[in-house]
């Protein structure tokens, strides 16, 4: 039997805990775990370091081979110090594994990996508070309506994109991935964001809370002590009750009628063109959309009710400032930038999806440009026939495996008299091209 126990943010250990600890045959856990767990001396102790081997070694120790191993570190990573004592000759007292982790083993935790290596059954779990739970509480907030991203070991992109379209974000952090870094991506183009840096929670001599903007966060050395960073927007901090926990559920409808944006003489993609492309973008939570030649910001709109965040490109003012009315009209949050593809891309961060709307005679350099930056997928719209070659030879070079439809479409219209009538829609070209899984080398796809 594995006995987990989460030590919360600095709590001592309950009473069975320390029962369980006084006799464990092999205890493993961070070295401040093990310090405060005021150990006996004969009990064999792993110290956290690269997983794996740590694993390893309780593997061995519940085979029966637990004694230490002369070629391994005493208290090192992987390494089991003092397996041996007055408990007996092989260090064995009653066949227990405990294993100390911070805040709740079981959210973005340990139990995971021994889980996935000895089999649940085998794990006696004993939570503690995790560091999420106690930096809201700090805040005096609920946090059932939050979104938790674990950057800790993980890209910092995801956390980010997580950040620019929900009003209530826990991000989990990590070396190269802490309030500093966080802010500096987040500095531009994020609406009202405040970010709350939780520093040794549960220390009552160090524990710090502290307010920043993404700017003061970027500006900082923020130490090793960080364990959590909220990021709130303070007008939307305190949602309505919710019957399911996490992120907001997705919209309940899309390809949203060309009335339910502002825009200029019908130049907008018809919602049949915007059905099949959001079907090939794909946008979600974590991920950035770019909308290049936005109009007005229809797609765009549509991409971030799915919860991605978006960048519109679009080279009018009054375009802009269209896209910002109908984002604000449909409550998400989109991120405008005035200019002309493909130059106005290259300041941006790498999208993992681009639809491109518009372009004229520059087409197949954008096309080029987003193809050679998305990580996913490139949709193109167009409604020239003549220029889809050379956007599909663009897309192929980048590597894409293409494919496209043309749509035409007709829509019920009334005549007098009570009688209906087919009227049909310009037909428009959607071309669409898809990055291919990376290949593993030995390992066929």
């Amino acid at each position: 039997m594995i006995t987990v126990v989460g030590t919360g943010t600095g709590a001592p250990l309950p009473p069975d805990a320390e029962d369980a600890v006084a006799r464990a045959g092999l205890v493993v856990g961070a070295r401040r775990h093990l310090a405060a767990a005021r150990l006996p001396a004969d009990t064999g102790q792993v110290v956290l370091g690269p997983l794996a081997p740590a694993l390893d070694t309780v593997e061995r120790y519940l085979a029966g081979t637990g004694r230490r191993d002369p070629a391994e570190g005493a208290g090192g990573a992987g390494g089991v110090a003092g397996a041996e004592g007055a408990s007996g000759a092989d260090g064995v007292r009653d066949g227990r594994v405990v294993v100390l982790a911070s805040g709740d083993p079981g959210f973005f935790g340990i139990v995971r990996a021994l889980a996935e290596r000895f089999g649940p059954e085998r794990l006696d779990v004993r939570p503690g508070v995790s560091s999420v739970a106690t930096a809201f509480a700090r805040l005096g907030l609920p946090w059932d309506d939050a979104v938790v991203v674990s950057a800790h070991g993980r890209d910092l992109r995801t956390a980010v994109h997580v950040c620019r379209t929900r009003p209530k974000v826990a991000v989990l952090t990590g070396p190269g991935s802490g309030p500093a870094e966080l802010g500096a991506a987040l500095a531009h183009g994020t609406g009202a964001r405040v970010l709350v840096v939780a520093s040794a929670l549960g220390d009552p001599a160090h524990e710090r809370v502290e307010r920043v903007t993404p700017a003061e966060a970027a500006a900082r050395d923020w130490g090793t002590a960080v364990s959590v960073v909220l990021c709130l927007d303070a007008s939307r901090v305190l949602a309505p009750a919710r019957t399911v926990a996490g992120p907001a559920a997705g919209p309940d409808r899309w390809a949203l009628d060309e009335s339910e944006f502002a825009h200029r003489d019908s130049m907008i993609s018809k919602f049949e063109v915007r059905a099949l492309a959001l079907a090939r973008i794909g946008p979600r939570l974590g991920e950035l959309v770019w909308d290049v030649g936005a109009g007005s910001g229809s797609v765009a709109v549509e991409c971030a009710r799915f919860g991605a965040a978006v960048t519109a490109v679009e080279k009018t003012r009054d375009g802009c400032d269209r896209i910002r009315a109908n984002a604000g009209a449909h409550g998400v949050e989109v991120r405008v930038v005035q200019g002309t593809a493909p130059a106005a891309l290259a300041g941006l961060d790498d999208p993992d999806a681009v639809f491109i709307g518009g372009g004229g005679r520059e087409l197949p350099a954008i096309v080029t440009a987003c193809a050679g930056r998305a990580r996913r997928a490139v949709v193109v719209a167009m409604a020239a026939l003549d220029r889809v070659p050379a956007a599909r030879d663009a897309l192929d070079a980048a590597g894409f495996a293409c494919d496209g439809v043309l749509l035409q479409s007709s829509r019920l219209a009334p005549l007098p008299g009570n009688v209906t009538r087919l009227a049909a829609t310009n037909p428009v070209f959607l071309l669409w091209g898809v990055r291919p899984p990376a290949r593993t080398e030995g390992v066929p796809q």
